[in-house]
């Protein structure tokens, strides 16, 4: 392990590794509830080019990257969860060819990182295929869930207007489980609220308190 750690910080390793830091510490805050995991991502559009947190790509752009992005499923799993698989398998790559090379030229190890990161997207896109029928069922479920818009739900995880949560809503006597965040204030478990809008930047429900 001591060993590893060696590896790790050592001038050709040292920009994978921050690398990894960053993505561990996105995945943490998304643990402890700090940011959504999808509050990072791409959606892309077929003609009108593709959008990034609001950005506009020109049309003449889009054919190309829209391409891009399709087959490396970036658009259709969220691109931090994209990103992890990268990251991952290009620390893992660094590690080793610098160690087996017996390098330790920051330069050397910045002109590995081409081929790696190369072979890193690839290993991502083969990871992260399986996510991307997932994704879709999600996807699918937000969008046809639109009837649950101003019905009374149960918060089952606590959730305020920055942290994430979920609540229960029954649609014609079937339980309906919604990633929901408060419009204002905190909800805590068990309380009751008011469905009132669907947020598609962030992909949830805003709920408010609700008093029968």
């Amino acid at each position: 392990m001591n060993d590893l750690l060696r590896a790790a910080v050592l001038p050709p390793n040292l920009v994978p590794t921050g690398l990894l830091v960053v993505v561990l510490l996105y995945w943490l805050t998304v643990i402890v509830g700090l940011l959504d995991f999808k509050t990072v991502d791409f959606h892309a559009d077929a003609h009108p080019g593709v959008h990034l947190d609001g950005a506009h790509l020109g049309a003449g752009h889009s054919d190309w990257l829209d391409g891009a992005l399709a087959f490396f499923n970036i658009g259709r799993v969220p691109v931090m969860l994209f990103a992890s698989f990268v990251v991952l398998p290009l620390w893992v790559g660094s590690i080793l060819a610098n160690y087996y090379t017996g390098n330790t030229s920051l330069l050397l190890g910045l002109a590995l990182l081409l081929p790696l990161g190369l072979a890193s997207l690839l290993v991502a896109k083969v990871l992260t295929t399986p996510f991307v029928k997932l994704f879709a069922v999600l996807e699918q479920d937000a969008t046809g869930a639109a009837s649950a818009l101003g019905k009374v739900c149960t918060v089952l995880l606590p959730t305020t207007p920055e942290r994430l949560g979920q609540a229960s809503v029954r649609i014609d006597g079937a339980p309906l489980m919604l990633n929901v965040r408060a419009l204002r204030g905190s909800l805590r478990k068990g309380e009751t609220a008011l469905v009132i809008d669907y947020d598609e930047q962030r992909r949830c429900y805003l709920i408010e308190p609700y008093a029968a």
